[in-house]
């Protein structure tokens, strides 16, 4: 399985905002939507960076009284790890596991087309792992 069938099961949606926006708006989005993070992408679509749950509590943390009133740009991540269509579960599980990261955002062409997390993969995972159960199981049966 692939994270072209990931994104076509979920679907294509992505949360982004402006490297403008500021940290308080980041926190409610994060909050209304449910999600753990947000990409961060300039005004061609291409990502510049993005901020999650952690970056924010880090942010925080660290930060002054005012820090909610900075830009995302100043609390995102920069170096975002992003991946095609074509990478596969197995890959993305052991690129999540060694950056120790939730979120891969999915580019093609320089341009944003999906977001995959860590909650999808293990998710594909078990459900390969269950249809491999199974055939092993009618296997069994019919031997």
């Amino acid at each position: 399985m692939n994270v072209a069938s990931v994104l076509k099961a979920k679907g294509r949606a992505v949360a982004t905002a402006r490297p403008e926006t500021t940290l308080k708006e980041i926190a409610i989005q994060l909050a209304q939507k449910g999600i753990g993070a947000i990409v961060v992408v300039d005004d061609r679509d291409e990502v510049v960076g993005i901020i999650s749950e952690r970056d924010l509590v880090r942010a925080v943390a660290t930060g002054s009284n005012e820090v909610l009133d900075k830009p995302v740009s100043e609390g995102m991540t920069r170096d975002v790890v992003t991946c095609g269509e074509d990478r596969t579960i197995d890959e993305l599980m052991e690129i999540m596991t060694k950056g120790r990261f939730r979120h891969v955002p999915v580019v093609e062409g320089g341009k944003l087309i999906g977001i995959v997390s860590i909650g999808d993969v293990v998710k594909n995972h078990i459900a390969e792992v269950e249809m491999e159960v199974s055939a092993m199981r009618d296997y069994l049966s019919t031997g």
